[in-house]
C-alpha cells in the first residue's frame, strides 16, 4: 500500500536530485551502470575512469538520460596527483560534494604460490590504497554536506576463494575500511557503506585473463554457486548503490551489503 501511495503522489523513495556525486571506475562495469542510474535519479555527476574513450561513452549515456553533461576527470587513481585532481576539480566545478562512490578496481588471478609481488601490490594499490586516499580527500567536503560514501567491495571479501588471493585480501580490506570509517565519521553525520557483489556480468573477468569459453563456463557455474541460480547484472548492483547513497538509507552506516544472489550464505554439503 505504501508503494501504491508513493506512485499516486509521485513520491520517489530513492532520489539523488541535486546531489553532487563522484563515481570512480565509471568507464565500465558497475561504475558505468551506477553513473547512468544516478543520472536518471537526478544526480549531478563527476566521473573518473582510466579509459577516456569509454568514460566519454558513459557520459553520453548519462547526458541522454538526464539532459545534463557530467564533469569528466579521467586518470589512473594509482597516481596520487590524479586522486587529488579528481576531488579538487569536482568541488571546484560544483561547489560541493554529497556522495562518493568508490567503484574503481581490478581483478587478478593468482595463488599464494604463484602471485608475483608486483601483481599483489598492483591489486592492493588500486583496490585499497587509492580508495583510501580518495575517501580521505573527499571527507572534509562530505562533512560539509553530511554526505556519504559507498564502496564497491565483493563477496570475495566475505568468503574465501582459491586462485584470486590478492583480490580476496583487497576486498576484505575494503570491508574493514568501510566499517572503521563509518564509526569514525558517524558523529559528523557522514555515512559509509559498501556493496559486495557476487558474479556480475561485466568485463572484469575477461580483463583478468579468462577467454570467452572460460568466461562462459564461469557464468554457467553460477547455477550452482549462487542460490538464485544465475549471475547478477550491473543494474542490480547499481540499484543497491543508489539506495545506500540516497536519503532513503539515512539511518544505515557501516554495512557491507551482499548483492550476490545468496552466494555469501551458501556452504558446500
Amino acid at each position: 500500500m505504501a508503494a501504491a501511495a508513493a506512485q499516486e503522489t509521485g513520491e520517489q523513495v530513492v532520489s539523488l536530485r541535486g546531489k553532487v556525486c563522484l563515481v570512480t571506475g565509471a568507464s565500465s562495469g558497475i561504475g558505468a551502470g551506477t553513473a547512468i542510474l544516478f543520472s536518471r535519479l537526478g544526480a549531478r555527476l563527476a566521473l573518473n575512469g582510466r579509459n577516456e574513450e569509454k568514460l566519454t561513452e558513459t557520459a553520453l549515456a548519462c547526458e541522454s538520460s538526464s539532459g545534463e553533461k557530467p564533469l569528466l576527470v579521467p586518470g589512473d587513481l594509482v597516481d596520487e596527483a590524479v586522486v587529488r585532481r579528481v576531488v579538487e576539480e569536482t568541488v571546484a566545478f560544483y561547489g560541493k560534494l554529497d556522495v562518493l562512490v568508490n567503484s574503481g578496481g581490478i581483478l587478478a588471478m593468482g595463488t599464494v604460490e604463484n602471485t608475483k609481488l608486483e601483481d599483489f601490490d598492483r591489486v592492493m594499490n588500486i583496490n585499497v590504497r587509492a580508495m583510501f586516499y580518495m575517501t580521505q580527500l573527499a571527507v572534509p567536503h562530505l562533512i560539509q554536506t553530511k554526505g556519504n560514501v559507498v564502496n564497491v567491495s565483493s563477496v570475495n571479501g566475505q568468503r574465501s576463494f582459491p586462485g584470486v588471493l590478492a583480490y580476496c585480501v583487497s576486498k576484505a580490506s575494503v570491508d574493514q575500511m568501510t566499517r572503521c570509517a563509518a564509526l569514525e565519521l558517524a558523529d559528523k553525520q557522514v555515512r559509509v557503506n559498501a556493496v559486495c557483489p557476487g558474479v556480475i556480468i561485466t568485463d572484469v573477468h575477461r580483463r583478468a585473463g579468462l577467454n570467452e569459453e572460460q568466461y562462459a563456463q564461469f557464468l554457467q557455474r553460477t547455477q550452482h554457486t549462487h542460490a538464485l541460480g544465475r549471475p547478477g547484472t550491473v543494474d542490480e548492483v547499481a540499484r543497491m548503490i543508489a539506495f545506500l547513497a540516497s536519503d532513503a538509507a539515512s539511518f544505515v552506516t557501516g554495512v557491507t551489503v551482499p548483492v550476490d544472489g545468496g552466494r555469501h550464505a551458501m556452504c558446500p554439503r
